[in-house]
């Protein structure tokens, strides 16, 4: 039935659904559809030129949806079936909590009146995602609309995080809902007593940059504030980019390890700025320096002992911090020293066969890094990629960092690709990662995106093994095998090739950046001096 809604006919909720996701700035909808009501909701997106986007898997789908919010910086939207496609896709809505990136996850579920009456394929959706989601609700009777806008609102809100709507089959009529506006605003607190003292007192300030900090505006008050008193910056993996590699404050990557603590023990102020601890090694914290933090949204102080925080829009509290910096006793070409050192205790030899990482990131950065994003997956490789990838841009670096999911890098190059179809993405991955998703190479295809797929192949699960290795354990369940990865890209339909040296892989690299549309590079990679990269960094 049609009903007038604010002057204009609308449909039904999944038109109202589409509306709103139009209205906060959602450019695709993800997912594997069942026979239900998010039928409806695809047409109702086709109706309204919203892209559905069919991927092979459901975490797959929440994935590019969270890379495609990060890059955006709008919240991204994915669809499911009801039980099986529910229980898939809480991997990737797991992934966007901890990342805390936008998310709304629509699932379908068992008509409302079936409830009790059946129980195949029936979970209870909303207890599935309430621990892993901001909000979970499901559609009833009389106030299915004002469902959907407090979703849209509660998304809206601080920290970022993912949102669940249960969509019952039989629900699919309008009934009512009040004028929707985006709002972004913030519940702002005033600095706490002594918080500009103490930077004011500060003569060798350190900033360490984090998620938080990606907004629109923040990179150029930060690089601004950094340029202006001689402060140097570490930023975390998602961090990459506010401050780039190359800029003359840039002190390298922070992840609460043991490269990084020349600098952070120089330190006599940590100000973490959008710095929140889930980016963090587990692990006790050790600096003596105190540490105060700015940002959107209130930090745990359960890790990291925040002696206070200030939450604020972070070009605005730039802005104030100013007015209490006095001249630091930074050298910054000091700095500058310290973080090459850093780089070059990664160039760690390797004894076998094939390439080490470092010298494949090191090639295919010299390649691709002026001019692409790239999206990183959990595994040893990570490890140089990291570190060594030069980023000159917020979200030019994508990673699962929080959760530190394996199979993230290829549906986050499809959701960051179609998000700027015209830019390159490069994902680096693992052989047991490519593992996870191997399907979505077929989303690549079929949506001829620019990626090129570099799979770092040492037939392990390199980082369990290396951990196998600490505790003197022998190499036990990770073993993965040999694979003919550029068989399998071709088998999609993808242009591939196999490289085992450096001037391989430059001459594929560039045979792969002529391709109007996917590419696969398999390296033959030697794992032989993972176990020393990693001491390096995390000590």
């Amino acid at each position: 039935m049609i009903s007038e809604y604010h002057g204009r006919p609308v449909a039904g909720l999944a038109e109202h659904i589409v509306e709103r996701l139009r209205a906060v700035g959602a450019q695709a909808l993800f997912g594997v559809p069942g026979g239900g009501g998010n039928l409806d909701l695809i047409e109702a997106a086709r109706g309204a030129g919203l892209p559905f986007v069919l991927t092979s898997t459901e975490t797959g789908a929440a994935i590019a949806a969270m890379a495609q919010a990060e890059v955006l910086g709008r919240p991204g939207a994915c669809l499911t079936t009801l039980g099986p496609g529910a229980a898939s896709v809480v991997n990737g809505v797991a992934c966007a909590h901890l990342d805390r990136a936008p998310l709304l996850v629509f699932t379908d579920s068992n008509p409302a009146g079936a409830r009790g009456a059946f129980t195949h394929q029936q979970l209870d959706h909303v207890a599935l995602f309430q621990p892993i989601t901001k909000w979970s609700a499901r559609l009833e009777s009389g106030r299915a609309c004002w469902t959907i806008d407090e979703a849209f609102r509660i998304v809206l809100t601080m920290p970022p995080g993912p949102v669940h709507v249960d969509c019952p089959g039989d629900f699919s009529a309008f009934d009512g809902g009040e004028d929707f506006h985006v709002s972004t605003g913030n519940t702002v607190i005033s600095p706490p007593d002594g918080f500009t003292a103490l930077v004011a007192r500060a003569r060798k300030p350190l900033l360490l940059i984090g998620l938080g900090a990606r907004h629109a505006g923040d990179p150029a008050a930060i690089r601004g504030f950094c340029e202006r008193w001689h402060v140097p910056a570490m930023v975390t993996y998602k961090a990459k980019g506010v401050v780039p590699d190359t800029h003359e404050c840039f002190a390298g990557v922070f992840t609460n390890g043991a490269i990084e603590r020349p600098l952070i023990d120089q330190s006599d102020l940590l100000i973490g700025i959008g710095l929140d601890p889930v980016e963090l090694l587990p692990r006790r914290w050790t600096v003596t320096a105190p540490i105060v933090a700015i940002g959107r949204w209130l930090v745990p102080i359960d890790q990291v002992p925040f002696a206070a925080q200030w939450v604020l829009d972070i070009p605005d509290a730039a802005a104030t911090l100013e007015t209490a910096m006095r001249a630091t006793e930074w050298d910054l070409d000091d700095v500058a020293r310290t973080v090459n050192a850093q780089r070059r205790l990664l160039d760690v030899p390797a004894d076998g066969t094939g390439m080490p990482a470092q010298r494949v990131v090191a090639v295919a950065a010299d390649a691709l890094a002026a001019t692409s994003r790239v999206t990183v997956d959990a595994g040893a490789h990570m490890f140089p990629a990291t570190m060594t990838w030069p980023v000159r841009e917020a979200n030019g670096l994508l990673i699962s960092n929080g959760l530190s999911t394996m199979g993230f890098a290829l549906p986050a190059a499809i959701g960051a690709a179609l998000a700027d179809r015209e830019r390159r993405v490069v994902a680096l991955t693992g052989d047991g990662g490519l593992l996870m998703c191997a399907g979505e190479l077929l989303t690549a295809a079929r949506e001829r995106l620019r990626i090129i797929v570099i799979v770092f192949s040492d037939a392990s699960l390199s980082l369990i093994e290396i951990k196998q290795q600490a505790r003197k354990l022998p190499p036990a369940g990770v073993a993965l095998g040999d694979l003919n990865w550029s068989r399998i890209a071709e088998g999609f339909g993808i242009r591939a090739w196999a490289v085992r040296t450096p001037v391989e892989l430059e001459h594929a690299l560039d045979a792969a950046a002529a391709i109007d549309g996917p590419s696969l590079i398999d390296a033959t990679i030697d794992r032989t001096n993972y176990p020393d990269i990693m001491k390096a960094i995390r000590g």
